[in-house]
């Protein structure tokens, strides 16, 4: 399996909404766009089903819609319970107006 990096959205886009869903064929992310960087990490929640792009930014963690387990975004760690595992992050780059995330295929 090779890893590389793949257009998945607009600056532009996020840069507005500051949480954003991109799913793709083989991932689900959730972005973030906090103080000029962009973060990549799973959307669902690792204690259950939710998308976290639904839930909300405080700084560098974004809030689960479901329970309120908030996670770090530069690495993935659950901060808070129910979730107590953390979620995978990936590499971003930013390309003009594209954003481009390290993704496995």
């Amino acid at each position: 399996m090779s890893s590389k990096f793949k257009k998945i959205a607009n600056l532009s886009e996020l840069s507005t909404s500051k949480l954003m869903r991109v799913k793709g064929d083989n991932y689900d992310l959730c972005l973030a766009y906090v103080e000029g960087a962009v973060y990549a990490i799973d959307d669902l929640c690792s204690h259950e089903e939710a998308s976290l792009a639904k839930g909300s930014l405080h700084g560098h963690c974004v809030k689960c819609p479901l329970h309120g387990s908030r996670f770090d975004l530069t690495n993935g760690q659950a901060l808070d319970e129910p979730a107590e595992e953390s979620v995978q992050t990936y590499a971003v780059k930013i390309d003009g107006d594209d954003i481009l995330v390290q993704i496995n295929e």
